[in-house]
């Protein structure tokens, strides 16, 4: 888990060009400045190409947190 956090660290890092950036399993739009609708659906794409997973509109609305992504990727990795 700890592995996946820190790639997806990258990959925001990399999204919101700002390599200070912390993630933690709480972070959220809601806590990270510049957390849009285009930042968003350039993470989700960068985060499928990055897995090589799909998600589902409906899976992307359910999730609150990087945590509640994290908890997604893994699940959908564990059913490759």
């Amino acid at each position: 888990m700890d592995n996946l956090l820190a790639e997806l660290q990258e990959i925001f890092r990399d999204i919101f060009d700002d390599d200070s950036l912390v993630l933690t399993r709480e972070s959220s739009a809601a806590t990270i400045d510049d957390w849009d609708s285009l930042t968003h659906t350039n993470l989700v794409t960068a985060i499928e190409k990055r897995y090589k997973v799909r998600f589902a509109l409906g899976e992307l609305q359910e999730l609150k947190n990087v945590g509640d992504m994290i908890d997604l990727i893994q699940k959908k990795l564990a059913a490759k």
